[in-house]
Formats: structure tokens, C-alpha cells, sequence
């Protein structure tokens, strides 16, 4: 009998039923099959959750839970109540977190990353100079369109570390053409340890940084973090 189940699972592609079909409790067989049902929905979704993780590459996985807020000053139009709920998400807003070293930029970036996978959204998470070398390797290997079809496809883009590599010039505007189709159809979080007006010092030219700023600010949550 178990043997015939486990072929019409296989057959009707339930692939978690077999795993949860003799702990469902139950009073009759609505309750049951409701239960079967419940526990196949589930494990999909659990599933899809740990699809969307992967897909993120995140370098390590942090939560909201327990993430400490006090080294973080949020702007009048934001809070942390609507920054954890992901409404900026929901509005194609970004998220600007300024501040030194060591005080929770990339950790609460990958926690927000982590909630939005956990509600059903596609993220890409890239540190900056890792990013611009892969949009560069494409670009040589001409397989950059493709590449940027993919990005496309997410609905957050986290970029770390903003300001710790400086980049050559075809980098940066690379980097400022993935920033520039992100504009209003997407949200992107960026973390740097540079005030706004140092970022030249990275991207090496004042015109192609004024806009990349323009872009990234216009719809922005700008997050200071202090030691």
C-alpha cells in the first residue's frame, strides 16, 4: 500500500505528502484529506522559500529577529515598522545605508533580503566590486545582456559595500546602466561606508556619480548608522 502512494504522489507530483501523511491528526476524513492538502501546500512553499534563498546568494543569513536597531536614524518619512513590513518594496522605493564600518549596514541589508524571500520575492545580492567584475567578465565574454535578463528578474538588488574598491571607468558605468534599468521597476538597497560625496572617489568620474546618486536617491530611504 505504501509503495502504491508513494507512485500516485509521484504520479499527481505531491512530493511532500509522504513525508507528513501519517502525523496529520484528525477527526474525519475532511479534517484528512484538509490536512494532507495543507501539509503539500507547506512543504511547496517552504520549498519555493529555499529556492528564492539560494537564488539571493546571500554570504550568510541574517534576520529581522534579531537585528538591533539603536545604531540606526531613519529619515521623517520612515520606520522601523515600515522598513521591516517592506513597504519600500512594495512602492519600488530604495534603501541608502550610510555609516562606518562594523555598524549593522550589511546585516540588516541581508535580513530585509532574507524577509523578502520569505514573501515571495526575488533578490540578488551582490558586495559591489564583485558585481562590477562580473558585469565586466560578461561584458568581454559577451554574455552581458543575459546576465542583465537575469538581474532583471528580481525585485530587490542588495549592493554592498559601496566605497571599498575603486572601480575602472568601464565598471562604473556598467554599474550605473544596472542602476538606471532598476529605476522605478525595482528596489535596490545600497551599503557604503562613504558619505554621498566621496563616492566619486570610487566611481572616478563627478558627472557619472552625480547621476548614479540622482538615480539611487530620488526615491530613497536614506539610513544613517553610528557606532
Amino acid at each position: 500500500m505504501k509503495q502504491e502512494l508513494a507512485a500516485a504522489c509521484k504520479s499527481l507530483h505531491l512530493g511532500y505528502v509522504m513525508e507528513a501523511y501519517e502525523a496529520i491528526p484528525f477527526n474525519d476524513r475532511s479534517d484528512y484529506l484538509l490536512g494532507v492538502l495543507q501539509a503539500e501546500l507547506q512543504g511547496r512553499e517552504m520549498s519555493r522559500i529555499r529556492r528564492l534563498m539560494k537564488k539571493a546568494r546571500f554570504p550568510q543569513i541574517k534576520t529581522l529577529e534579531d537585528y538591533d536597531f539603536r545604531a540606526v536614524t531613519f529619515p521623517a518619512h520612515c520606520s522601523r515598522e515600515l522598513l521591516m513590513d517592506l513597504v519600500f518594496l512594495e512602492r519600488k522605493q530604495n534603501v541608502m545605508m550610510l555609516g562606518k564600518v562594523g555598524t549593522g549596514k550589511t546585516h540588516l541589508a541581508t535580513a530585509l533580503g532574507v524577509e523578502a524571500c520569505r514573501r515571495g520575492h526575488e533578490v540578488r545580492f551582490f558586495r559591489v566590486h564583485d558585481l562590477v567584475a562580473t558585469l565586466q567578465e560578461k561584458y568581454q565574454a559577451g554574455t552581458l545582456n543575459r546576465f542583465l535578463r537575469e538581474l532583471q528578474r528580481a525585485e530587490l538588488l542588495i549592493l554592498d559595500e559601496m566605497g571599498f574598491v575603486p572601480f575602472h571607468k568601464d565598471g562604473a558605468e556598467l554599474l550605473f546602466h544596472v542602476v538606471s534599468e532598476c529605476y522605478e521597476q525595482r528596489s535596490v538597497i545600497v551599503t557604503s561606508n562613504l558619505e554621498f560625496g566621496q563616492w566619486n572617489t570610487v566611481l572616478g568620474d563627478a558627472r557619472l556619480t552625480a547621476a548614479l546618486v540622482d538615480l539611487l536617491v530620488h526615491h530613497a530611504h536614506v539610513l544613517a548608522f553610528t557606532a
